[in-house]
């Protein structure tokens, strides 16, 4: 079993920056895809970035590609996600997902049904 905590969310204006950071504890996530999923009030959840284990491979969606950077540190079973240009449409749930099942894959999944640990979520709200 994993734990996953996500930490950096917050109250910021349009255009500032944050980093949202996921530390894992209970066992390794250093050979396992992991991404960042949100849920705005209202909405359904929606994929937001995801990045193999090696970090060779990442994927974006469409609404943060330029603006967002996702990254991990594998010494400090850790992944980033750093927000530029943020946006009040950014305001939303961020949680942090690792797909157990997929030991060493390379292909960074977008779909919420290819992780199969969730953490707890931190908000971050954007003002106008």
């Amino acid at each position: 079993q994993v734990q996953l905590v996500e930490s950096g969310g917050g109250l910021v204006q349009a255009g500032d920056s944050l980093k949202l950071s996921c530390t894992a504890s209970g066992r390794t996530i250093t050979r396992y895809t992991m991404a960042w999923f949100r849920q705005a009030p209202g909405k359904e959840r929606e994929f937001v970035a995801a990045i193999t284990w090696s970090g060779a491979n990442t994927q974006y969606a469409d609404s943060v590609k330029g603006r967002f950077t996702i990254s991990r540190d594998n010494f400090k079973n850790t992944m980033y996600l750093q927000m530029g240009s943020l946006k009040p449409d950014d305001t939303a749930i961020y949680f942090c997902v690792v797909n157990l099942r997929g030991r060493d894959s390379e292909t960074p999944h977008s779909s919420e049904y290819e992780y199969t640990d969730w953490g707890r979520g931190t908000q971050v709200s954007v003002s106008s």
